[in-house]
């Protein structure tokens, strides 16, 4: 494999490392929320969460946008099936990324939510446990699915890096200009 150094733009890079890391913190949030007792430290802690999510989601709108408009496109790192594989991923990805923000906001709806104790978002079937339920099963299966695909993606990426030794990591790396 040839090396590469050929990099993204700032805010291509920028918007993907910023997506990874509310991932992993919403993610993150989401598992200790039961931690905190349940009053005022689960409320604040599930108000995080959701703010996290809301954030997250305008930043998907921002980076969808910005690959529409703005961001580089670069050659395929892959050519035949890695390529289709890759590309999978990356639909994949986004895919469950959106779905995953439009099911937080119907698991806040159904559950019914207080946001930092600044406004309350009405319960839709208080009475539904099963909607609730099934809502909130989606809700954490589409993060898991995303930690997934993302933890495959990384690997792939670190493939790239320290079996291929093709430069595919270094596109992505903020502050890396390769041959620029």
């Amino acid at each position: 494999m040839s090396a590469r150094t050929d990099t993204y733009d700032r805010g291509t890079i920028a918007l993907h490392w910023l997506s990874a890391a509310l991932i992993a913190l919403i993610w993150l949030s989401a598992q200790v929320i039961d931690w905190f007792p349940p009053d005022a430290g689960r409320s604040t802690m599930r108000s995080l969460h959701i703010a996290m999510g809301v954030g997250f989601g305008l930043v998907l709108l921002a980076r969808i946008g910005w690959r529409h408009t703005g961001g580089r496109v670069l050659p395929p790192a892959d050519t035949g099936l890695l390529h289709l594989a890759g590309q999978a991923a990356h639909w994949a990805l986004y895919a469950l990324m959106i779905g995953e923000v439009m099911l937080g906001l119907a698991n806040s709806w159904v559950r019914g939510d207080e946001v930092f104790g600044l406004f309350r978002i009405p319960a839709f079937d208080p009475g539904n446990r099963t909607l609730r339920r099934t809502v909130g099963g989606l809700h954490e299966l589409a993060a898991n699915a995303i930690l997934i695909v993302a933890g495959l993606h990384a690997a792939a990426a670190l493939f790239h890096h320290y079996v291929w030794r093709d430069g595919v990591l270094q596109r992505m790396l903020p502050g890396f200009r390769g041959g620029r």
